[in-house]
């Protein structure tokens, strides 16, 4: 048991100058033990060890923690500024007239004098129809004609004997010549009808004639000669033609309704088609819609776009760029100070060392920047990165001036 004592307190003294050799020295004297010594002397050894090797754990972690350094926080001036940006949308040329040509009576196609791709003036003869019947219709409603211009001008010289006979006391009855002018006033109005029956089925047969209504190019052309042709919908479900005003187009475009107040009927845009990615075109707001569709909350706009080298064709769709300017001055701050929580967007306002959050409404955003809309005031300390873990009214310090 002495032994055991001694060798303990050896231990003891050896682990107070560290615990780098205190395996090696102690395993030393376990070879001169034996029997119930040593295994004392191993009851005793164990929790001592355990208590070394503890502590030693501890301060060599205490010694490789190193002291960290509190991090500046970065904070900014509220400023106001004009923030101009630009909208990138597709859109759609089309041609600036365009018109399905049906026929307007039935009729057979006689002859056709244009074929795709044939431009056109106004008034020009693009086709002619035949309708046998309608000749006969005209033959008929004149000769009806002429049959009520005989009656009435015979009814009118009996009118007009009577009437002059009639001013001689006695000579003629007043009823005989009422009767005569009623005689006469009937067959007027015959002739008036027999004259717009006429009329009307002349009309019918100058439609046999198909014209161009302006100038433009034939882009469709659905029918050859001997086709049986008419109105729309009466056994004519395609055009004869297809008629394209193309030397000016029309560019529109569907504009959401949060840029719809930046817009008017002189702004310029710019715009490129996949068929010349490398040339820009320029193009002018023309007409407005001065509504929103209701399905798509957007308004359409349109703009005039001059094609007289038909470079461009109906049907491209077109990237254009929407010019945005600013128009008044608005609070302007970074991106990554502005919050948007489940409950509202906000951004930090620093205020005697506390934290207030500013609940704000967010404008136009470009390269990082964002406007905000709300209870700011210029000079105000607003923190530059914000995040919904900085709690109302909690400190802030070690400050930092960004300049954004």
């Amino acid at each position: 048991m002495k032994q055991a004592a001694l060798l303990l307190v050896g231990f003891c003294c050896i682990a107070h100058r560290g615990c780098e050799r205190v395996f090696t020295i102690l395993a030393a004297p376990f070879r001169f033990l034996s029997g119930e010594r040593k295994y004392i002397i191993l009851f005793l050894y164990v929790p001592v060890m355990i208590v070394l090797q503890s502590c030693h754990s501890s301060k060599t972690e205490s010694e490789k923690k190193p002291v960290a350094e509190m991090a500046a926080t970065e904070v900014f001036i509220a400023h106001k500024g004009k923030l101009s940006s630009s909208l990138k949308l597709p859109g759609e040329l089309i041609a600036f007239q365009q018109v399905d040509i049906y026929a307007k009576v039935n009729s057979f196609v006689k002859k056709l004098n244009v074929d795709v791709g044939s431009e056109v003036k106004a008034g020009q003869l693009l086709a002619t129809m035949e309708a046998p019947e309608i000749n006969s219709q005209l033959a008929g409603a004149e000769s009806r004609l002429q049959s009520m211009e005989a009656l009435y001008i015979a009814s009118k010289a009996n009118y007009d004997r009577l009437l002059e006979t009639s001013k001689t006391p006695g000579t003629i009855s007043p009823n005989d010549l009422d009767i005569a002018l009623a005689k006469k006033n009937s067959d007027n109005a015959q002739l008036q009808s027999a004259k717009s029956a006429y009329k009307e089925i002349a009309d019918n047969r100058n439609y046999l004639e198909i014209r161009a209504p302006f100038a433009g190019m034939i882009t469709v052309k659905n029918v050859s000669a001997g086709a049986i042709v008419g109105p729309s919908g009466k056994g004519s479900d395609l055009p004869l033609f297809t008629l394209q005003q193309q030397k000016q187009l029309r560019l529109t475009v569907a504009v959401p309704e949060v840029y719809t107040s930046y817009l008017n009927d002189k702004s310029e845009v710019s715009f490129t088609v996949k068929s010349f990615p490398a040339q820009k075109f320029i193009a002018r707001i023309k007409r407005l819609a001065g509504a929103l569709d209701t399905r798509l909350r957007s308004e359409r706009i349109e703009m005039d776009v001059d094609n007289k080298d038909k470079k461009l064709l109906p049907g491209m769709i077109a990237e254009i760029t929407i010019p945005l300017p600013a128009k008044d001055s608005v609070f302007i701050v970074p991106k990554s100070a502005v919050v948007n929580s489940t409950e509202k967007v906000f951004i930090v306002k620093v205020e005697n060392g506390k934290a207030r959050r500013i609940f704000v409404e967010k404008g136009r955003e470009v390269d990082g920047k964002i406007e905000v809309y709300g209870n700011l005031s210029v000079a105000d300390t607003l923190l530059k990165n914000a995040t919904e873990e900085t709690r109302e009214n909690s400190t802030v310090t070690n400050l930092k001036l960004s300049n954004q």
